[in-house]
């Protein structure tokens, strides 16, 4: 097989197959010949071995078919010369793909799609609503998000959602379009970055076409723009902004935003537009809990098909706590780590990646190996055992006072040192709700101010537990 047949086929892949996969499984693809008709290729390590052979074997040998017309099967193997420079029989896939995107042969390969007449960014299809991962800190702008779906230009009109870096606010907004065009195929959709709006608008003053680009963004059903706090201080595209909303509004257009503030705290945005962003709802996005972190990196590790033990899962979960692109950052340094070097990922290794890289929560890796393994059935009994107290009476509804104590005392260590929701917690505890965990958790705290000797007998069951 020839150097130019297997770039033929590497770009007739990249158009067949959907770009997420493409560029996280197909990233150098070798030649090493022939055997009895089976066409066998190289690759960069057993972990795209595997996945080529089991989720793309079929797609491959339709593309090398095409080219190579005796082919019977085909083979993947690992290359431990695909790094060679003077191996010419080696096609970085990365580069083809790049290349075929700035040429646009391929409208699904490039960053940008023209909605209307507006070049406007291509909405991803990975952020589906359906694989968002939905906890306490979200589940008010989610609910807003599956509202509008439903309803576009009726329900939260504009639909404002705002919060920190890294917290999901795009895979919202693009999840919601995405959505959208799924159920309302002839809908026109635009979905935006606050520059690119920008960069738009100074374009058309240049080649005085204003009243043009106004004309094509207010034709369209639905307008998303990303980070509108980037508009700050820029007077005559927060005007046009203005415009474009009032004509969308109100023909009964959908309009939705993002930014890391509500409109108020918008200081350098114009009264009159920040307005404008709270005649809908205003939804906030706030730092998700460590159940809700430990989902989506699980759920992360699912779409990429890399597996993951839980008790790693479990200390990655409660160390990236900040936002969600520190756990997908740390996930794409184990997949890398695995993919170059076959290394899989144990607590001891990705601990140590991780204390390098300063994402620890002040815990070692003794005391994380126990929290991994404590459960809430653990956590009771030694409450319990500690208080003399019957684990049913405990976790029952009896109202006497010597119960009232161990009982919060296991839900104060449940949420505030395992991370538990109340809802979950209720749930362990005969079905309270929400309110009823959330008092005796605040009651708790409050007689531990006062009580020095309940003080220590609680860090006397977190000794225990290792908490």
């Amino acid at each position: 097989m020839e150097n130019q047949v297997l770039r033929n086929i590497v770009k007739q892949l990249a158009q067949t197959i959907r770009k997420q996969d493409f560029l996280t499984y197909f990233k150098k693809i070798s030649y090493l010949g022939e055997i009895e008709g089976v066409i066998v290729l190289g690759v960069v390590s057993a972990f795209m071995r595997d996945n080529l052979t089991h989720k793309f074997g079929k797609e491959v040998l339709e593309a090398v078919k095409l080219f190579v017309p005796e082919a019977g099967n085909i083979e993947f193997q690992v290359d431990r010369n695909i790094e060679n420079p003077s191996n010419s029989l080696v096609i970085d896939c990365i580069k083809e793909y790049k290349d075929l995107s700035k040429k646009g042969k391929d409208e699904e390969i490039s960053i940008e799609e023209e909605v209307g007449g507006i070049n406007a960014r291509i909405i991803n299809d990975k952020y589906r609503l359906d694989n968002f991962i939905v906890g306490p800190s979200n589940q008010l702008a989610f609910a807003a998000c599956e509202a509008v779906t439903r309803r576009p230009g009726s329900a939260y009109n504009p639909l404002y959602i705002y919060g920190d870096v890294g917290l999901g606010k795009t895979h919202l907004l693009q999840g919601t379009g995405n959505a959208i065009k799924t159920r309302f195929k002839d809908k026109k959709i635009i979905y935006t970055t606050a520059d690119r709006f920008l960069s738009d608008y100074v374009s058309s003053v240049k080649k005085r076409t204003v009243d043009k680009l106004k004309e094509k963004y207010s034709s369209i059903d639905v307008l998303i723009i990303d980070d509108v706090q980037f508009l700050a201080n820029k007077t005559q595209t927060q005007e046009m902004l203005y415009n474009i909303f009032n004509i969308m509004y109100e023909s009964g257009r959908q309009i939705i935003l993002s930014g890391d503030r509500s409109p108020r705290e918008l200081t350098e945005l114009e009264p009159r537009l920040k307005s404008r962003f709270e005649w809908g709802i205003i939804v906030d996005i706030g730092v998700p809990d460590f159940e809700t972190r430990l989902a989506i990196l699980q759920e992360k590790a699912r779409s990429r098909e890399f597996i993951i033990s839980q008790e790693v899962a479990e200390y990655i979960a409660y160390n990236a706590y900040s936002n969600v692109r520190e756990l997908e950052g740390i996930l794409n340094q184990i997949i890398a780590e695995y993919e170059l070097h076959e290394t899989p990922p144990t607590l001891e290794n990705v601990s140590a990646r991780m204390n390098r890289n300063g994402m620890t929560n002040g815990i070692n890796l003794a005391k994380s190996k126990r929290n991994s393994t404590t459960s809430y059935d653990e956590l009771v009994s030694a409450v319990s055992e500690h208080f003399g107290i019957d684990k049913k009476s405990i976790l029952g509804e009896e109202r006497q006072k010597e119960y009232m104590i161990p009982r919060q005392v296991a839900m104060y260590l449940l949420k505030n040192k395992m991370n538990y929701t109340y809802e979950r917690i209720g749930n362990i505890f005969s079905g309270r709700n929400h309110s009823a965990v959330l008092y005796s958790c605040r009651k708790l705290e409050s007689i531990l101010k006062k009580d020095q000797n309940l003080y220590y007998e609680v860090n006397v069951i977190r000794d225990k537990l290792g908490l």
